[in-house]
């Protein structure tokens, strides 16, 4: 009977090892807007459904991080689902505090920007598996916004 077992624990094991995923990227991070008491950026997300259905996304969790400091963390609750057999293109807004940009006035006085690492954690729902999450991670840096952006 431990043999049975065994072996239906191995086929199961193989079987789900081999499904297909949804494949997510990072594809940029922009500014979008500038606030009196934020900047507001937008990662662009492309996901790859490979299921004949559409697939509810549970929410999204995102950290930027500049010069191994978090300067924004947040999460999106339930922010649509992905085509079936399509990309779907996901806007993820990340809001900076002005109050945080003055810790890093060391790295943004060499060149005028935010060299920045942008962790995210895209969750979806699959059928059988349960709640499954993508992780993804992108660096770049951010050019910040001179006077003329502002005014």
């Amino acid at each position: 009977m431990s043999e049975l077992l065994d072996k239906a624990k191995q086929f199961f094991a193989e079987k789900v090892a081999n499904v297909k995923t949804p494949e997510a990227a990072v594809t940029d991070l922009d500014l979008e807007s500038v606030h009196r008491d934020s900047i507001d950026y937008g990662a662009k997300v492309s996901v790859d459904n490979p299921y004949d259905a559409s697939i509810p996304i549970c929410e999204i969790s995102y950290v930027l991080k500049s010069d191994g400091r978090v300067i924004a963390s947040g999460t999106i609750p339930d922010p649509g689902s992905l085509k079936a057999n399509d990309k779907t293109l996901l806007d993820v807004p990340v809001k900076v505090p002005h109050s945080v940009l003055v810790s890093l006035v060391k790295d943004i006085g060499r060149d005028w920007d935010i060299d920045y690492e942008l962790e995210l954690g895209l969750t979806i729902d699959l059928p059988i598996i349960g709640n499954f999450t993508i992780p993804l991670s992108w660096k770049g840096e951010v050019k910040l916004p001179t006077f003329s952006d502002l005014f």
